[in-house]
């Protein structure tokens, strides 16, 4: 359709959460595959919301760390319904000052003027760019206002310790307006939130 084809990407943030705001997935990529905390809430319908979310996507934006952890995991999955196949095939954006060379294919690096660059990747043509994990990403993402969508799906466990989504050096407060609430079959409630206007 002609609308689809001109519109702008949007970033997405969407990211598992503990009911004490923690992000952090402790245990790196071999924890990844074998489940960390959020594994322990799936059901049925969780999957397949994940599903239609990496499919209504053009790409990824990462921050150094996640990106890392999904290098190590991602390649060697497989699946049968193409989930593995669109995130290892889909491309990939890294903000890192740190990282010399990106092994995971389709990978471009962003090393500075981290909103100008995300700018103009949200002035291209196409689907939603999406965020996951990458929380001090998140954070200079919300400070410059290039967040369109912030889903989080709030998992029914308090972990105690561990980093959180938003940090204590958050510059300015931000006004979100609740778009949607939605509670999965495993407790997990996902919150999907715009900018206030």
């Amino acid at each position: 359709m002609a609308g689809e084809a001109s519109r702008m990407g949007r970033i997405v943030v969407s990211e598992f959460v503990s009911l004490d705001g923690v992000v952090e997935d402790p245990g790196g990529a071999e924890k990844f595959k074998h489940g960390g905390w959020s594994f322990k809430f799936r059901d049925d319908q969780v999957p397949k919301y994940k599903m239609d979310e990496v499919f209504a996507g053009d790409a990824l934006l990462l921050g150094r760390v996640t990106y890392e952890g999904f290098a190590k995991a991602w390649p060697s999955m497989k699946d049968d319904v193409g989930f593995a196949d669109k995130m290892n095939n889909m491309p990939k954006h890294v903000v890192s000052t740190t990282l010399k060379k990106l092994d995971w294919n389709n990978s471009k690096l962003i090393k500075a003027n981290v909103a100008e660059e995300v700018k103009k990747l949200k002035q291209q043509p196409g689907k939603d760019i999406l965020v996951y994990g990458s929380g001090k990403l998140v954070n200079t993402l919300l400070q410059h206002d290039l967040v369109d969508e912030l889903r989080l799906m709030v998992h029914p466990v308090v972990l105690g310790s561990g980093r959180r989504l938003f940090d204590n050096n958050a510059e300015t407060m931000k006004a979100l307006k609740l778009a949607e609430s939605k509670t999965f079959p495993s407790g997990i409630v996902l919150l999907t939130y715009h900018p206030a206007k």
